[in-house]
């Protein structure tokens, strides 16, 4: 589980390892000609013993991302979802739908289920879009679809709310 999370962090957009980018090269031109001028010989006149020249080793720019494969990937997902089960971090609802989207109605639901003030993960069996149009405008709640949940954005959040299909479709996931 923790290599999948290593992996999921290493490869998010705001990785906190960063290089800085490659050195801008110009021309590489040769200043005159290799013999018969009594000059040593030299090639470019940006090379890096040079006045003005760029870094002889400079920092590269590189990717850090990689991939598990996709069975451990499952394997940590499962045990993420396992381990909120196991410290009783998960609330089981029937259902959660909405004839149309308002966010009081979904600060409603929050409150009677004693979820405010923390930061929640909304697991739904499907795309629902006024479900997600509900949870979007709330503060450290987020919905996701379960075909679409990973080990670390089930672990980042305090509490995990699924609906019971939710929690069926998980189960049938493979």
């Amino acid at each position: 589980m923790h290599d999948a999370v290593v992996m999921y962090q290493n490869n998010c957009a705001r990785a906190r390892r960063r290089r800085k980018p490659a050195p801008k090269w110009r021309t590489t031109k040769k200043m005159y000609r290799q013999k018969g001028t009594g000059n040593a010989r030299a090639g470019s006149r940006r090379s890096g013993i040079r006045r003005g020249g760029g870094h002889i080793h400079a920092k590269q720019p590189r990717d850090w991302s990689y991939r598990l494969p996709k069975k451990a990937l499952r394997i940590a997902t499962r045990m993420a979802v396992a381990s909120k089960i196991a410290d009783e971090q998960v609330t089981l609802i029937d259902s959660l739908s909405f004839d149309q989207p308002k966010t009081r109605d979904m600060a409603a639901v929050l409150k009677a289920l004693k979820l405010t003030g923390t930061s929640l993960l909304v697991a739904v069996p499907g795309y629902d879009l006024n479900v997600y149009k509900s949870i979007r405008n709330l503060a450290n709640v987020s919905v996701v679809p379960v075909g679409d949940l990973n080990a670390l954005n089930v672990l980042h959040p305090r509490r995990l709310l699924m609906t019971t299909a939710a929690l069926d479709a998980f189960r049938e996931k493979k």
